[in-house]
């Protein structure tokens, strides 16, 4: 077994955590449940399967994933990060297994390529697979990005490497928990773009090419020098038809067209809205103060 801590947060995800922690088990001396009040079986679950269960007010991921590397108890030498709708494929959990003893000194990073499972599909196309993160990492060389949402694994002090076994995204929820959650995704994500354009909250800077995925550094430019700063109804229909014709979305399928619509369309789309909304709501406030708690009365979030 690796010399590894699994950090998984958690909020009524009793469909999942089981087979979550099942799969992580194999490879993990420490599984770290941060949760945040679960009404259902969340944490019993979790506890009968050996995890240690935390529990903390939830603001936002970044947030609570951050609480969760300043105050739990880890002793482990590496990090992983996992959701709870995710699991770790037998050729990962083999690959960690054997690397991760003997890994130089000078790595800080390990980025997975994740899959993305979508009404019992592996989506392959439109841009999907792999979609690389940097999910592993040395203990006290890494944090989370400070965002509302799209944060990332950010590390220092030496270097990354890429494994080539698989996890995947894998959320057996129906699509109305689909759409809910993506609903609540595109209110932070509108407030990060707020953000980026008139600057109400210090902005976390750190992401460059050497602390994440080359992957993850590239989409980040782009969205945030290119995308966010079109007319949305311009950039979510281009986005769409560059995901569904260009990188072939179409080959996968009616689940395929079904998430392509809804997270490449549908999701980019409610995301502009929602900038145009919260604008309008802000336009006379000058005051960061007063931009923040009428973010927050409007949209339930606690804008710090």
């Amino acid at each position: 077994m690796a010399d590894l801590a699994a950090i998984i947060l958690t909020y009524n995800e009793e469909i999942h955590i089981g087979r979550a922690i099942e799969s992580i088990s194999p490879i993990a001396k420490e599984i770290i449940v941060v949760d945040s009040f679960s009404t259902d079986r969340t944490t019993q679950i979790a506890k009968e399967r050996g995890a240690k269960v935390l529990q903390n007010e939830f603001v936002n991921h970044s947030k609570q994933f951050q609480w969760a590397l300043d105050n739990a108890p880890i002793t482990s030498t590496w990090i992983m990060r996992l959701d709870a709708d995710e699991i770790v494929e037998f050729d990962l959990a083999q690959e960690i297994n054997a690397k991760l003893p003997a890994i130089s000194e000078d790595i800080v990073g390990i980025n997975l390529r994740r899959k993305q499972i979508f009404m019992g599909r592996w989506i392959l196309h439109g841009g999907r697979f792999p979609l690389v993160l940097l999910r592993i990492w040395r203990h006290g060389k890494g944090r989370i990005e400070n965002r509302w949402m799209d944060e990332h694994i950010v590390v220092w002090g030496g270097r990354s490497v890429a494994f080539s076994g698989g996890f995947a995204d894998y959320n057996l929820k129906n699509l109305s928990s689909f759409i809910d959650k993506h609903n609540n995704y595109a209110t932070r994500e509108a407030i990060d773009v707020l953000n980026q354009r008139i600057g109400f909250s210090p902005l976390d800077a750190d992401v460059h090419l050497s602390s994440v995925s080359q992957n993850t550094s590239i989409k980040r430019f782009i969205k945030v020098k290119i995308y966010n700063r079109l007319p949305f109804q311009v950039s979510a229909l281009s986005y769409f038809l560059y995901r569904y014709f260009i990188k072939l979305g179409f080959l996968d399928g009616k689940e395929g067209l079904i998430y392509h619509v809804l997270q490449g369309f549908w999701y980019r789309f409610l995301v502009g809205a929602k900038v145009i909304e919260l604008e309008k709501a802000i336009a006379r406030l000058t005051d960061p103060d007063a931009i923040k708690a009428e973010l927050t009365r409007l949209t339930g979030l606690r804008i710090e």
